[in-house]
């Protein structure tokens, strides 16, 4: 005898078509363990007689779940529940922020035995120069040129990736301020340098377009002739993607020339040149610590990093660079430069600008108005919520089987608001990442609070 279906046929409400707001809503029950691993679906004519829909959208939505793994067809016994998602600690990945994987295991060996060939023997034979060999300076000033911004290669200070670019930049600016000011939410290795100084933190208001003018005006004169040194991303700001437009980014800059405060500009999102969106360095050059880095546009294994100080703080970045007692690898320089002059890195940069895309679309179809849209081509996507139930979906995310950054430490100060989560779109590949997307809608759909029908006023 066919064993019946212990499901109890329901149908969240929405404006999505029937297909898609039953495979929401069963997706939603077997995410949560209401049905599990082995139990039968009911038969297709029977459901949509008893939800009033099509026999079509039934078979529809049956197949958008057996698409995501959360049902299997059995030929001539129906469907069941596959087993469910993370009940085996397999967990999907939308925590690190980094880009998908462009570099073939075949590319990564003709790049090596091309090196093999050709590279230079003093690369490991002999320690490098502090800021790094002036013919890799010149490579990579090419490749920022590219970006937009132009510097010269006698300025620039190559680092072990973008972390120890901001941690110098930030210990010779803080020898010359009592203040640190940051955006309410930001990037949460740079607040961890700060901390570990000691010094004296302040998170300022933002808007959809990034730090308020008006907020950071109010901070920087309640200083009373102290000195300030501002940290920010203007472009695909971390977490929220917020990129600031160029009458914001030129009255940040008008302020902190009125009040004399430093910039620390981190430009590791930056993948194209723009001439709306002015690297904060063009604009005040005199005042700019800029980091840039391949890892967020080219590769995360490739950790090399590139620090752009004013003229005057040059001499104390080389000095405070020796006695961060890190080096490039040899190795990465090679590859740097090797990827650089013979157009891969190019190519790869628009490749994952397109990719970018792509997932950016994607997310924007699952989530819908859950998710900011960001202006701005990178890996992660923002979701504003309350801090109270950023931490719900993150905990009901996490019993689903998807890891997501927990909201706390991009915070500037303890407040609880603004809040939101962050998801990471590069790590996964693209079917995990489709589904880990719908896991998370179920999540928030979970948490959300129920409207009663009895709440609903009357026309």
């Amino acid at each position: 005898m066919r064993l019946q279906s212990p499901w109890p046929p329901r149908l969240n409400s929405g404006t999505q078509p029937p297909a898609e707001r039953l495979a929401d809503t069963l997706a939603e029950d077997i995410l949560a363990g209401t049905l599990a691993a082995g139990d039968r679906l009911p038969a297709h004519r029977d459901l949509a007689w008893r939800l009033e829909i099509g026999v079509g959208s039934v078979t529809r939505a049956y197949a958008m779940l057996e698409r995501r793994g959360l049902v299997r067809s059995v030929k001539g016994r129906g469907m069941f529940v596959s087993a469910r998602p993370g009940s085996h600690n397999s967990f999907l990945d939308l925590a690190s922020n980094m880009p998908p994987p462009m570099f073939s295991d075949r590319a990564l060996a003709r790049t090596l035995n091309r090196l093999a060939r050709s590279v230079d023997p003093a690369l490991f034979n002999i320690y490098p120069p502090v800021a790094g060999h002036i013919e890799h300076r010149r490579i990579m000033a090419h490749w920022l040129e590219e970006l937009g911004l132009t510097t010269a290669p006698e300025q620039l200070l190559l680092t072990s990736g973008a972390q120890q670019a901001l941690s110098v930049a930030f210990s010779v600016a803080h020898q010359h301020a009592d203040l640190v000011l940051t955006e309410s939410l930001t990037y949460p290795g740079m607040l961890g340098a700060i901390r570990q100084t000691g010094a004296a933190l302040q998170g300022i208001a933002m808007d959809e377009r990034g730090m308020c003018p008006a907020a950071l005006e109010e901070a920087l004169a309640g200083l009373r002739g102290q000195r300030a040194v501002l940290y920010l991303t203007p472009t695909m700001h971390n977490p929220t993607t917020a990129t600031m437009d160029r009458q914001r980014r030129e009255d940040i800059v008008r302020l902190c020339r009125r009040f004399d405060a430093l910039i620390i500009e981190d430009g590791v999102y930056v993948c194209k040149p723009d001439n709306a969106l002015p690297d904060l360095i063009s604009l005040a050059p005199e005042r700019v610590f800029h980091v840039s880095s391949l890892s967020k546009i080219l590769s995360p294994g490739l950790r090399i990093g590139a620090l752009t100080p004013p003229e005057p703080f040059r001499e104390a970045c080389l000095a405070a660079l020796l006695c961060s007692s890190l080096m490039i690898a040899p190795l990465s320089y090679a590859m740097m430069a090797q990827w650089m002059q013979d157009g891969t890195a190019t190519s790869v940069r628009q490749s994952l600008r397109t990719e970018a895309a792509r997932r950016r679309a994607l997310a924007a179809s699952v989530l819908g108005p859950r998710m900011v849209t960001p202006a701005y081509d990178a890996f992660h996507v923002w979701m504003p919520m309350p801090a109270s139930h950023a931490h719900t979906v993150i905990t009901q995310a996490r019993s689903y089987g998807v890891l997501v950054t927990d909201p706390a430490p991009f915070h500037a100060e303890a407040k609880s608001e603004p809040s939101g989560v962050r998801l990471c779109l590069g790590p996964a590949p693209l079917p995990d990442l489709t589904e880990a997307l719908h896991r998370v809608r179920a999540a928030c759909m979970a948490t959300e609070p129920k409207v009663s029908r009895d709440t609903i006023p009357i026309a």
